[in-house]
């Protein structure tokens, strides 16, 4: 590592009204403090966040972004105990960088509330993000990846995938109950569409639009609703009274208002979209409190959901859907993005060799 100083990042540029560009640049590589290591990154994803948190409207970032590289560690700091990880060691880098280890939330039982600290780091917020050929991770919340699934298929399960399972995972749905996502013809959507027929369940996607209805119903959903043009009763009717979760990665108002008539009786309603900032979302209590229907807030996952969520890649349940860019590339893939002509790709991941 001493005869590499520089390395190549794809720099965030914003402009006005909240436009913005990506420029590749040349960079001093992080200096590594004594707990920390030091990774080379064979590919980052990209997620449809790192296009929000670029266009400022989620408040300050780092100017370099990313939250879903794969690669390997290259150098050590002094004071990483061999037992954590070595040379070559296989990691991912996802959106939570490091927690506090203090609070209410990493003090649950389990690690469960790692994806909640209140101080946590994020890439791309507090750290530099994975457009990057290198990036700095401390050693005490590694994520380690295992052997066999290839990095551009893992890079998509460290926030899309497991946003996704976590979503369903703590709906409580069972196999053989309905899912209905709303949304599902984006990323998130279709990986989540992915993973609840792998844990048994039928899906129903809700989304706009001819080309969403037919890769929605080619990635697995049962049966597919057109948010602009569906009466809610066919669902009711179909479901026998709707689904025993409701999942909304769908980002604006309307989905979620229109979403929770969706959802059975005892059945839970899982925030995952993140609307406009300012934007909110107005509902009757008495559904809430008639149905008896749970509402959770779901965000990423933890350490172990990742491990979990990527058994399934392993095992070819999940099956991403990838389109391969270079790291030159991003400018173009995020005017794409605006444009809505990868709107169907489950993820675009940046090789880095």
């Amino acid at each position: 590592m001493a005869s590499i100083s520089s390395h190549k990042v794809a720099v965030l540029v914003r402009g006005e009204n909240g436009s913005y560009d990506f420029e590749l640049a040349n960079r001093e590589v992080p200096a590594l403090q004594p707990t920390d290591l030091l990774v080379k990154l064979s590919v980052s994803g990209i997620c449809g966040s790192d296009f929000l948190l670029a266009s400022g409207n989620a408040g300050p970032t780092r100017d370099i972004l990313g939250h879903e590289g794969v690669g390997r560690v290259v150098e050590i700091g002094s004071e990483v105990p061999p037992s954590l990880a070595g040379i070559g060691a296989r990691v991912g880098i996802a959106w939570v960088r490091d927690i506090c280890e203090n609070c209410a939330f990493c003090r649950m039982p389990g690690g469960q509330g790692e994806g909640h600290c209140l101080e946590m780091l994020c890439s791309g917020l507090k750290r530099d993000g994975t457009f990057a050929e290198y990036a700095i991770v401390p050693s005490r919340f590694i994520v380690r990846i295992p052997e066999g699934v290839p990095d551009h298929l893992v890079a998509p399960i460290l926030c899309g995938g497991v946003t996704a399972y976590k979503a369903l995972k703590v709906s409580g749905v069972s196999s053989g109950q309905w899912v209905v996502i709303s949304g599902a013809g984006g990323g998130l959507g279709s990986l989540g569409i992915q993973y609840a027929k792998a844990m048994g369940c039928r899906v129903i996607a809700v989304d706009v639009g001819e080309s969403k209805r037919e890769y929605c119903l080619q990635t697995g959903a049962e049966a597919f609703f057109d948010g602009l043009e569906f009466d809610k009763s066919a669902i009711l009717e179909l479901t026998g009274g709707g689904g025993a979760a409701v999942i909304v990665t769908a980002s604006s108002i309307s989905a979620y208002q229109a979403a929770l008539d969706l959802v059975a009786p005892n059945g839970s309603y899982v925030c995952v979209g993140i609307p406009p900032p300012g934007k909110q979302v107005g509902f009757d209590p008495i559904t809430l409190i008639s149905k008896n229907i749970k509402l959770i807030g779901s965000a990423v996952g933890t350490r172990q959901d990742i491990w979990d969520a990527i058994e399934f890649v392993a095992r070819g349940e999940v099956k991403p859907k990838v389109e391969m860019a270079r790291l030159e590339d991003l400018s173009q893939i995020s005017k794409n993005f605006a444009q809505a002509s990868i709107q169907n790709a489950d993820v675009g991941t940046l090789d880095k060799h």
